[in-house]
């Protein structure tokens, strides 16, 4: 259910939506926060193309902003009601918690939003021969 072949597995992995066998950034650290975006130009696999229009990875920037959310009610929700933190300590806990989390989203956002497009393919070696 997570494993190769799953929407999942490309969405946490980073890697080839379409075939699953390599990493979509040139650079896996995620702390290496000047090449956090640094992509190859297609999958040397399945030559699936990456950014498959200009500006393609803009619409990652709405699902940025949902992780975001998500990540700030989740950090409220666990601050406020299971450690009993007042509202300015809970408000505190979601920036620290925005900022320690900044370079997963940003990943996780384009690999969100490419995933919406390109499905994977098992039989991909296939279609590469035609």
């Amino acid at each position: 259910m997570f494993g190769k072949g799953s929407k999942i597995y490309a969405m946490i992995t980073g890697c080839c939506p379409k075939c699953h066998e390599e990493s979509m950034y040139l650079n896996a650290n995620l702390f290496n926060v000047l090449k956090i975006y640094a992509m190859h130009e297609r999958c040397s696999h399945c030559k699936q193309v990456y950014k498959i229009e200009p500006s393609f990875f803009f619409g990652a920037m709405f699902v940025s902003y949902g992780l975001g959310v998500l990540i700030g009610i989740i950090t409220f929700l666990v601050s406020h009601f299971v450690f009993q933190a007042n509202l300015k300590t809970s408000f505190i806990a979601i920036v620290v918690s925005l900022i320690l989390c900044n370079t997963l989203i940003m990943r996780w956002s384009r690999n969100i939003w490419i995933n919406i497009f390109v499905h994977f393919d098992k039989n991909w070696k296939e279609h590469l021969s035609k």
